[in-house]
């Protein structure tokens, strides 16, 4: 069978060659002109993380550096320009707010309002002031452009008050009922209850994309973070200190840090919101209470309640630069800094009186009498284009 030979070379040439015709017909894929060789194929690149938005209808801050850019000395918003310069106290212990004329640190006013005012709160479009009736479980609304008080407004265990950026909700802190309650910001109206495990939600301040908050909790000495779209509590922990009693708490101006005072652990809680890590004390006054930002976004007046005096606080330098003290001591407490940036008043809140204090030189101006147990004052109108709440955070 000498002939089978040449027939099966001639069948696997044949076959070698229609392999041959089938590649090339086939796509070469990239390669260089003139049949270079064969570059790898491109990898299409991978687009980064746009950086997360703010949070939907918050008016975009005015300085990305700077959330209190807003708040510069004499930058009243029309709402508010034509509104009387005061001062408004409630006085936990005789259920009233004392109305104070700066001009001539003198008590023009005395309004009764509903059982243990714990603080005086603007509202988000600033045309109202909101007396926080904690154990009256009412509001008291304030017309601030005539100084009368309306009809109060039905709300259980408000012991603060705060808006959402957007202005959508107004947030109460049910302390003694542990829960953040989101209600409607003009009527009031329940929307939504966000049950807490934590003891004595009082305090807050939100994020500079005002995605969230932090929330001190003053009887068990904890921290909660809040989503604030979502309403939903997104972190927890504990303050490392025995027996802490977290109270006021405040963005810094590049958004970057929140502080947290603290009355037991007689300083302030320095904590990276975004990370939500363990915070680190920052010692200051004994019965550190409340944080005040100047005019000029410069430095923080942090007053100790428990020894009479106010430390300052320089963000650029990062440490306390001075301390000023009360002359005949005091309890210096909640409060906030005039329209110009010159004078820091505060709620004296074992002393039934009121101080003015000069942001300058730290001198004392004056030392009024008011009601029992004063707290959370509000100085209105102050510059701003919209209220977070509390005593006055404007933004």
């Amino acid at each position: 069978m000498p002939t089978l030979a040449p027939r099966r070379t001639k069948r696997a040439l044949a076959a070698t060659a229609l392999l041959l015709a089938l590649a090339a017909c086939s796509d070469p894929g990239p390669a260089e002109s003139g049949g270079g060789a064969r570059k790898a194929a491109a990898v299409p690149a991978v687009p980064k993380p746009a950086a997360p938005a703010g949070l939907p209808g918050m008016p975009p801050l005015l300085d990305p550096n700077d959330v209190y850019a807003a708040d510069r000395p004499g930058r009243l918003s029309p709402v508010v320009k034509d509104f009387p310069s005061r001062v408004y106290v409630p006085n936990t212990n005789s259920n009233t707010v004392s109305v104070i004329d700066p001009a001539t640190y003198k008590v023009i006013e005395t309004i009764p309002v509903g059982i243990q005012p714990q603080h005086v709160v603007p509202s988000w479009d600033l045309k109202t002031l909101w007396v926080n009736n904690n154990r009256g479980h009412t509001l008291t609304p304030i017309d601030p452009a005539t100084g009368t008080a309306g009809k109060p407004v039905e709300v259980h265990d408000p012991y603060n008050l705060y808006f959402t950026p957007n202005g959508k909700y107004a947030v109460v802190m049910a302390s003694l009922d542990r829960e953040l309650v989101f209600r409607d910001p003009h009527t009031m109206e329940r929307k939504k209850t966000v049950p807490v495990s934590c003891y004595g939600v009082n305090h807050a301040d939100f994020s500079a994309d005002g995605r969230y908050f932090i929330v001190s909790c003053e009887f068990s000495a904890e921290l909660l973070k809040v989503d604030t779209e979502k309403m939903e509590v997104i972190g927890q922990q504990r303050l490392p200190f025995e027996g802490a009693m977290p109270q006021d708490v405040k963005i810094s101006p590049d958004g970057k840090t929140f502080y947290i005072a603290d009355m037991m652990a007689h300083g302030m809680w320095v904590l990276d919101g975004e990370k939500f890590t363990t915070p680190k004390l920052l010692p200051t006054g004994k019965g550190c209470h409340g944080l005040y930002v100047s005019r000029d976004s410069r430095e923080m007046y942090v007053p100790n309640r428990g020894e009479g005096s106010i430390s300052v606080f320089d963000f650029k330098q990062n440490r306390l630069t001075k301390k000023w003290w009360l002359p005949d001591g005091g309890s210096p407490d909640m409060g906030g800094v005039s329209a110009d940036g010159k004078v820091l008043w505060l709620s004296g809140r074992y002393d039934s009186e009121v101080y003015a204090i000069d942001t300058t030189t730290g001198r004392q101006l004056a030392r009024i009498p008011v009601g029992g147990g004063p707290h959370g004052l509000a100085v209105y109108p102050q510059p701003g284009r919209y209220s977070l709440g509390h005593t006055g955070v404007f933004r």
